[in-house]
């Protein structure tokens, strides 16, 4: 716990037995104190690594769903063990979970109810081997999104995430998208009802077993990410949509 808040790191998980150890053994247990890895449908040994590690959480899914599906899951056994912060993170090890401390501290100090972990604060992406053609897009598709949205993020497609449990809760995301947009349109219900983002540099790592989508992937993800922001846009012009009514 931190400040009598109750910690618990959701890891949503596929094929991630190569680098789930490394990630689990950086985790600050002084501070969580449940993690919960939500399986979707991994074709490796990533359950049978996570009940040999200890992991008193798991959860299979039977088939796969996809990553958005596989956080909605994750927020839902989150809230049923009493979380009061809740944090997001991959368990490809290409983020450190050394800054949980951190982020959890900016949310039980009420600084900030959601976190961001940012790849591009700082001069970590390029240097950490993010692929040329996925940090052009991201600073391209970032800059479009704080224009549409009015908002001065760092980056919106970090996979490293920090909440307070009742903004969640005040989210209508079952709906949402199953596949990788998921994340932005989660962004931009929270940024909807008026909750404040704040960021952290983080430093990441991309190497081969770290999971990452391929090109044609990250096309329809970009596709969606704008279709989101302008959604956005159109709903704070008055034509409502779906996305923030159900919100």
């Amino acid at each position: 716990m931190i400040n009598g808040k109750k910690v618990v790191v959701v890891m949503p998980g596929y094929n991630a037995a190569e680098t789930l150890a490394a990630t689990y053994n950086e985790i600050p247990f002084d501070i969580v104190d449940e993690v919960l890895l939500v399986d979707d449908a991994s074709t490796d040994a990533t359950v049978h690594l996570a009940q040999k590690l200890g992991l008193r959480h798991i959860v299979q899914h039977e088939t796969n769903k996809g990553y958005g599906a596989n956080q909605k899951t994750c927020y839902a056994y989150a809230a049923e063990l009493g979380a009061d912060i809740i944090i997001m993170l991959h368990p490809d090890y290409q983020y450190t979970p050394k800054l949980i401390r951190a982020m959890c501290s900016i949310i039980a100090d009420h600084v900030y109810p959601v976190v961001l972990a940012s790849r591009i604060l700082g001069n970590g992406a390029l240097s950490g081997g993010m692929p040329l053609y996925k940090y052009f897009f991201n600073r391209l598709l970032t800059l479009m999104q704080n224009l549409l949205m009015a908002q001065k993020l760092s980056e919106y497609h970090t996979g490293y995430r920090a909440f307070d449990a009742k903004v969640l809760r005040e989210i209508g995301f079952a709906n949402n998208s199953n596949d990788f947009v998921f994340d932005n349109e989660l962004l931009a219900q929270i940024m909807m009802k008026g909750h404040k983002i704040g960021e952290v540099t983080c430093p990441t790592k991309y190497f081969e077993e770290a999971s990452s989508i391929n090109f044609a992937r990250s096309v329809k993800y970009g596709m969606g990410v704008i279709r989101v922001s302008l959604q956005y846009r159109l709903h704070k012009w008055g034509f409502k949509q779906k996305l923030f009514t159900s919100a």
